[in-house]
């Protein structure tokens, strides 16, 4: 009973977590039929509905996102706990979630994923690449990277990695071609691309000026911006991060460095009131290692 139990919480968070039985049953290698079967026990064991599904959807009643809280920390814990009965000489193992703004995450985690899993290749990666804020214990994820001047949400535990700060650049195709650019204000004239996942993605915080722009694209992705501005459709507002070796190759431009944006904060955030587990506290420290001195860190 104690074995079908503990494996019916694991197979529970994974639904939770992946929001599909279907998703979880090939999660595990088992069919669809098995998790609801794993999942009929569970609430059947505890005497309440956990997750209320049609055919359509599903979602957890109160009493399941209660119960998913209390599995995600006993799960987490057991795992540990069976690290540590094996020695801290046993190659650490199982799997790690994470959440990663997209740019971001092509541009500088996944390689560190790779080298870390070349190192430690017992433990399993599940990356989430998106640029949307989402629910750590919702979602079941261990480390989100966030990149924000402040962190709103108070309760999570966070570790600064690197400080940064966006730049306003343009193609050199694009600048031969249209007014000059030597104050904010002269943004007024140009066709602004617009990340729309700002605060305010029609405003552009310059040194001490707030502009108003406008042009005739705006997306959610930065990455689909930085393509756009290669091919010279227009002026964008870009982290540094993201576009320095192309300011370098001379493809991009830096524009109004005189006015610098507001600076922000790459954190690696963790859910709250969980302990972070070894295999977690081991990949920091890598991502940290990982991203070294460069020159567009400040």
């Amino acid at each position: 009973m104690a074995t079908d139990k503990l494996a019916a919480m694991k197979i529970f968070r994974r639904v939770a977590e992946l929001g599909s039985f279907t998703r979880a049953a090939d999660d595990f290698g088992v069919t669809a039929a098995t998790v609801s079967k794993h999942i009929a026990f569970l609430e059947q064991d505890l005497g309440t509905r956990l997750i209320n599904r049609t055919t359509r959807r599903m979602n957890l009643t109160d009493a399941g996102l209660a119960f998913l809280k209390r599995a995600q920390t006993l799960l987490d814990d057991l795992e540990e706990a069976e690290l540590e009965a094996r020695g801290f000489q046993a190659e650490p193992r199982g799997t790690i979630r994470l959440n990663v703004p997209m740019s971001f995450g092509l541009t500088h985690i996944t390689g560190a994923i790779d080298s870390f899993l070349d190192r430690y290749p017992l433990i399993d990666i599940d990356l989430q690449l998106n640029d949307r804020i989402i629910d750590l214990v919702e979602q079941g994820v261990d480390i989100a990277i966030r990149v924000r001047s402040e962190l709103s949400d108070s309760s999570l535990r966070a570790k600064p990695l690197r400080k940064s700060r966006n730049i306003v650049c343009a193609s050199p195709d694009y600048l031969a071609n249209t007014p000059e650019i030597q104050s904010p204000g002269d943004l007024a004239r140009h066709n602004c691309l617009r990340y729309t996942l700002h605060d305010r993605p029609g405003i552009w915080e310059l040194g001490d000026e707030q502009v108003t722009v406008s042009g005739n694209y705006r997306t959610d992705s930065s990455l689909a911006i930085r393509q756009s501005l290669l091919r010279g459709l227009g002026v964008g507002l870009l982290p540094r991060f993201l576009v320095q070796e192309d300011i370098e190759s001379g493809a991009l431009i830096p524009l109004l460095e005189d006015y610098p944006p507001k600076g922000y904060t790459i954190f690696a955030v963790f859910p709250p009131g969980r302990m972070q587990s070894t295999k977690v506290r081991m990949l920091v420290e890598h991502l940290d290692q990982y991203l070294g001195d460069r020159p567009y860190w400040e």
